[in-house]
């Protein structure tokens, strides 16, 4: 059985695949094209996360997460860091219950120590039993905010000694296990066991989607500037069209459907040197087929407060929006699809294998760093694993410049 082995920027392997892959994923952003900034109106801030009309929709092949919850939780560096499947997907019962005041993101939930950002460099040969028992972390954690959610209200002595104290025991077992598998043929890792208690944390709930603008909806339209009219952007060009007025294709509805004009406002464009960007600083070069592994991902310029979930009629509904510094308000993209040929492109169409929208209401001038959590991926073969920014609205965010290259990575990882 084949390890895997985590990498760094540094190595020219992972310079070359690095290169290969974004090549081979141009054409999926070249369609990004330079707007005019509109103003930012002071009145845009609004607690709306969803139009009130929005009716609950099957989600999309391949939309949910494998524990079956439309999005998951990690404790990451003292905050929540929060994975949305399918961008913010859910079956028509979690859609309905959540329109009607049922659970959501908010309430309380376990928070533990991030381990995975804790560790030193873990040799090759302990890489498949460190990673086991990294994913049996998130496992326990989840099964404890299953009780929690269930029992909770039944006092905190009982969440204490019943869920707390429990996790923590169990926890300390598997941070032994890693320490000893690193210590095998490595240093030996020091203070792991302080990694072992857990709280009860509020989840909040002005999380990204509840943070944003009130310009979406297709409110604004995307402009009064006809195709034919001169005195507008891009006079003397040509401009076939700059909104819908002409077309003959059914207004976007805010879902995820193609065939459809949408007519939202581009919005607002950050100065150059406020442009989002962002990179894959770890990886494995090599997996197992369904062995769990991780990506850690930095960001620069992303505010990651704003996401309007695509499955509840949130898709391309939203002009992007800048904070107070001008960064742009979003989250990020995740996405891990096996290549059935290095020669040609994929189908467009396919379901990736993996898929998350993340926001954890952190992120700004400074680098930032969050780390993903792969279950694992099917089969064996090459796996295309790439990243990418998002505004509020699953755009990627837009550039001052043409030449500018726009926030996404992409690695290439070998399966089996």
């Amino acid at each position: 059985m084949r390890r895997s082995t985590r990498v760094r920027r540094s190595s020219g392997t992972a310079r070359s695949k690095r290169l290969l892959a974004v090549v081979g994923t141009l054409a999926v952003f070249g369609g990004i094209v330079a707007v005019t900034q509109i103003s930012s109106a002071e009145d845009r801030r609004s607690t709306s996360t969803r139009p009130a009309s929005a009716a609950c929709v099957e989600p999309s092949p391949g939309a949910t997460a494998p524990s079956g919850r439309g999005t998951t939780r990690t404790w990451q560096n003292g905050r929540w860091v929060r994975n949305h499947w399918g961008d913010g997907q859910q079956t028509v019962a979690e859609c309905e219950q959540t329109r009607d005041g049922g659970a959501d993101d908010g309430g309380s939930a376990v928070a533990c120590p991030d381990v995975a950002g804790q560790l030193p460099r873990v040799p090759d040969r302990a890489r498949a039993e460190v990673d086991r028992n990294l994913n049996l972390l998130q496992t326990q954690i989840a099964e404890a905010d299953r009780r929690l959610a269930a029992e909770g209200r039944r006092g905190e002595e009982f969440v204490r000694t019943s869920i707390l104290q429990p996790l923590a025991a169990r926890r300390r077992a598997t941070l032994e296990r890693i320490t000893i598998a690193i210590d095998r043929v490595g240093p030996r890792p020091q203070g792991l066991a302080r990694l072992a208690e857990c709280r009860v944390a509020p989840t909040g709930n002005n999380g990204g989607g509840n943070n944003g603008g009130n310009n979406g909806g297709g409110n604004n339209g995307g402009g009064n500037n006809g195709g034919g009219n001169n005195s507008g952007p891009g006079s003397g060009l040509g401009v076939i069209a700059n909104d819908c007025d002409d077309s003959r294709l059914q207004p976007h509805d805010g879902f995820q459907n193609g065939n459809r004009c949408v007519s939202t406002a581009f919005g607002e464009v950050g100065a150059a040197a406020n442009n989002p960007s962002l990179l894959i600083t770890e990886f494995p070069e090599r997996v197992d087929a369904n062995q769990p592994f991780t990506l850690r991902v930095s960001t620069r310029n992303l505010v990651r407060d704003r996401f309007l979930a695509a499955g509840q009629g949130g898709y391309y509904v939203e002009s992007s929006l800048l904070d107070d510094q001008g960064l742009v308000r979003g989250h990020f993209h995740t996405a891990c699809r096996m290549l059935g040929s290095l020669r040609q492109p994929p189908q467009p169409q396919e379901v990736p294998a993996f898929f998350v929208a993340t926001e954890d209401n952190r992120g700004g001038a400074e680098p930032d760093d969050v780390t993903i959590q792969v279950p694992g991926l099917p089969g064996a073969g090459t796996a295309q694993c790439a990243v990418w920014a998002g505004d509020g609205s699953h755009r990627v965010p837009m550039m001052e410049r043409a030449n500018q290259t726009p926030a996404f990575d992409v690695v290439r990882i070998q399966v089996g």
